[in-house]
C-alpha cells in the first residue's frame, strides 16, 4: 500500500468503527479503500455506496478542513449508490 492509502485506512478505521454496510472510497489516481463489517482496508469490490474525490479533497475531509456536504454540493465529492449510506458516512467524516 502507498503511504496516502495507509494513512487514510488508519483515519477511516478510527472513525468508522461499527459501520454497517459496505462503502468504497476512491481516491483519484491513488487507490481504493473498502469499509465494511470486517473493518477498513485497501481494496475494491461491490459496495452500497461509493465516494470519489481527489487525494487532496479526501485529506481535507479526513482532517476536518472540508465538510462532506460542502464537498458534495461543490462537485468535489461524487457519490454513487445509496444516499442514506452516504449520509451516515458524511456524519462519521464530519
Amino acid at each position: 500500500m502507498g503511504e496516502v492509502i495507509d494513512k487514510a485506512v488508519d483515519r477511516l478505521g478510527a472513525r468508522l468503527k461499527g459501520y454497517e454496510g459496505t462503502a468504497k472510497f476512491v481516491m483519484t489516481g491513488e487507490g481504493t479503500i473498502i469499509a465494511d463489517s470486517n473493518g477498513v482496508r485497501e481494496g475494491d469490490g461491490p459496495a452500497d455506496v461509493t465516494l470519489t474525490a481527489s487525494v487532496e479533497d479526501f485529506r481535507a475531509l479526513l482532517e476536518g478542513r472540508l465538510k462532506p456536504a460542502s464537498a458534495f454540493m461543490s462537485g468535489r465529492l461524487k457519490v454513487d449508490g445509496s444516499m442514506p449510506a452516504a449520509m451516515k458516512l458524511g456524519a462519521a467524516l464530519a
